[in-house]
């Protein structure tokens, strides 16, 4: 399937586990660019919370009024223009209410919702749009409930027991993307919100008709340029010093190796849709830090150590280079979005030179060193190392040039959007003017931007605004899923309970990225074949000192492929690293950072790449999984399986994590009306029937099964 290129609807969301606040990232007037809504994070319980106009408004520097459709909910200015406000509620119940933002003569809105999200059997989800009205089916009777189009409310809505009404807005035919969002309660919780994007006001039904930039669409290539692929030796460069091991010196890969595989259609023929290349900014040119066991300092290979934050490097290749690939990646419908680092610069950047006080202190008062110390007091504070010193970006005259900074990269190169290196390290005050000047100074750009947090789902997600970043890397449901699969003492529970958990922090549509693993982490097909342990896997040590393989090549590409099932099937955005598609051993970096391989593959990684193919075509083949609505059909310790719905189109996902086939029947939504079922995607030996609106499955060892209708 070719994706048609356009603007693209966002959805990623954030919440508290208790309370939220829906808003669109664009005012009205900019309805091209196609923004569908973003929930960001609101705790309403009892009491008061301060929030920014910007969070939710990030083109506006203030409003004239904001004004509460709802008794139960108190605004109070606490700077001018209420550019910051305060809400108050006396309730913790249930709450889909308003607020009306004035700007001027324009009035959009703000939609709050507060109490608990229902997990335990609310649930709600689209079934057809007829005659200019769609129609939603819940699954407890509903009390109250609010559609937005873009940012504008919806009047025309009508509740009727457990269904709602829409009626598709007039004005949407005129704009080719647009979308609405649907949320409500019951007298028990919140339902899931439900996203449908239109075409000319039209419900999108067709996946024909999703576009490249249709962000829900992604699935997202993460790469070390240094190690991808050499496309010219003409760049090649190394230190070539006995100081540092060839291992961590520089081995060729640039710009022009990316360019060709995008040529040979290495990208396509894959199913990518985003690459994420790692950073191009200038590096040092001599050697820094220190291993022991063995002795060796490192190059600045893998881009983390900018001396010009604003600058290609020359080894990697030219400005030229740069614009051709991009230009490349669009004329083939992918999006590239480009690691920028903003936490620190290399203390031989000619900017630190200059301004020595922009660093955060390296001497605690207790006379320790602040290094490594990821969490506490210390999370903005924390160098990485001694060499890399972290910017004081709290303080305005470092925030306002380092943000600056990042825009040369949108505004000289067609980038499509940021990965943003240690996203929980960096204050919210650098993110809020970040995508301000983006978004006031580019309308006309839609650019995406994803961040790197480890932490809970109320830290992640407290960085996930219209006014900050997009979406996260989910850490926490891979490592749960990553521990499940290996470690058979674990549940599947917990990765169901992650995933509604991830749900409930991050909206029902959220982009956050689903990871097979990350240039930090130890290969997860050595994890799951067993030459590395999760108590060893992040021991940085084994590498250096041992070949690591795979161990049980069966079970570990087993589980390497269960992995990926996961990824592709539950919300948010599927993101391989490179070598996953195929399946590399290896342990934590840099024994995680070799070469690029693109044949050459033994029978193992034959199968691999082409299980990995196959559920990345049927992803971006089925409405149900980009935009489907979640629900837990069953789960227990070894097998869980779920639904994903969209417009009366299901896909019904079952996973296995246990070396014993499993038979497991599961009982449909009434609403669904299935019929029959078919298995459309699924290790061998899955099967599937169904009979009275039950589906009975045969889900094989360290396997998964698709079904549809």
């Amino acid at each position: 399937m070719k994706l048609k290129p356009l603007f693209s609807l966002m959805a990623a969301a954030a919440m508290s586990l208790t309370a939220l606040l829906f808003v669109q990232c664009t005012p009205a007037q900019d309805f091209q660019l196609g923004n569908s809504a973003t929930v960001i994070p609101l705790n309403i319980k009892q009491g008061t919370t301060a929030h920014f106009l910007t969070d939710y408004y990030p083109q506006w520097d203030g409003a004239t009024n904001l004004v509460a459709n709802d008794e139960r909910l108190q605004l109070t200015p606490t700077a001018d223009n209420w550019a910051q406000f305060d809400i108050t509620t006396q309730s913790n119940d249930a709450l889909v209410s308003t607020i009306d933002v004035w700007h001027d003569a324009e009035k959009l809105s703000i939609v709050v919702l507060g109490g608990q999200r229902d997990t335990q059997g609310s649930y709600m989800s689209s079934t057809c749009a007829k005659g200019g009205n769609i129609t939603i089916v819940a699954s407890k009777p509903v009390v109250e409930a609010v559609a937005m189009w873009q940012n504008e409310v919806i009047e025309d809505v009508k509740i009727e027991g457990n269904t709602i009404k829409v009626a598709i807005p007039r004005v949407a035919k005129g704009h080719q993307r647009s979308a609405i969002r649907i949320f409500a309660a019951s007298e028990s919780g919140r339902f899931n919100d439900v996203l449908l994007p239109l075409e000319y006001g039209k419900v999108v039904v067709d996946a024909e008709d999703i576009r490249r930039q249709d962000f829900q669409s992604q699935i997202l290539y993460s790469l070390m340029i240094d190690r991808f692929n050499n496309g010219t030796t003409a760049n090649d460069w190394k230190i070539n010093s006995p100081e540092v091991l060839d291992k961590v010196d520089y081995q060729g890969g640039d710009i022009v190796g990316i360019t060709q595989k995008i040529e040979d259609g290495f990208f396509t023929d894959l199913g990518i849709t985003t690459i994420w290349i790692s950073p191009i900014t200038q590096n040092p040119y001599d050697a820094w830090g220190q291993n022991r066991n063995p002795d060796t300092k490192f190059s600045g290979y893998h881009g983390y150590w900018p001396i010009f934050s604003t600058v290609v490097d020359k080894r990697f290749g030219t400005d030229e280079e740069l614009r051709t690939m991009l230009a490349e990646a669009h004329e083939s419908e992918l999006n590239v979005i480009l690691d920028y680092v903003a936490n620190h610069l290399h203390i031989d950047s000619p900017v630190l030179k200059e301004h020595p006080d922009w660093t955060t202190d390296l001497m605690l008062p207790d006379g320790r060193k602040n290094i490594g110390l990821w969490d506490g007091e210390t999370r903005l504070t924390t160098w990485f190392d001694e060499h890399i010193p972290t910017l004081d970006t709290r303080r305005n005259e470092v925030c306002e040039p380092m943000t600056d900074s990042a825009l040369v990269w949108v505004r000289k190169f067609d980038f499509d959007g940021f990965r943003h290196d240690a996203c929980k390290h960096i204050p919210l005050n650098y993110w809020r003017m970040l995508t301000h000047k983006m978004k006031s100074s580019m309308p006309d750009r839609q650019l995406w931007q994803i961040g790197e947090t480890y932490g809970d789902v109320e830290l992640i997600g407290s960085y996930i605004k219209s006014g900050m970043i997009d979406s996260q890397f989910d850490f926490n449901l891979y490592h749960t899923s990553r521990d499940v699969i290996i470690d058979e003492s674990r549940s599947m529970r917990d990765v169901a309970r992650t995933i509604e958990e991830s749900e409930a922090a991050y909206g029902s549509h959220h982009t956050m990225g689903n990871i097979t693993g990350n240039h930090d982490k130890a290969r997860f097909l050595s994890l799951a074949g067993g030459d590395l342990t999760l108590q060893n896997g992040d021991d940085k040590s084994i590498g250096w000192n041992r070949k690591v393989v795979v161990g049980d090549n069966v079970k570990g590409y087993a589980r390497l492929s269960l992995l990926k099932a996961i990824i592709s099937t539950v919300p948010g955005v599927p993101c391989v690293y490179q070598g996953d598609e195929y399946g590399i051993p290896g342990g934590n970096d840099p024994d995680n950072r070799y070469m690029m391989e693109f044949d050459g593959y033994n029978e193992f990684q034959q199968a691999e790449l082409a299980a990995t193919k196959a559920l990345f075509k049927y992803r971006r083949g089925s409405m149900p999984l980009m935009y489907g609505d979640y629900l837990t059909l069953y789960v227990d310790d070894d097998v869980m399986v779920f639904l994903r719905h969209y417009m009366g189109e299901w896909a019904v996902v079952a996973l296995n994590v246990r070396p014993e086939a499993r038979q497991v029947e599961v009982a449909m939504p009434e609403f669904v009306g299935a019929e029959s079922a078919q298995v459309a995607l699924s290790t061998e030996g899955g099967k599937a029937t169904i009979e009275g609106g039950k589906v009975a499955l045969n889900i094989p060892a360290y396997g998964y099964v698709i079904v549809n209708e």
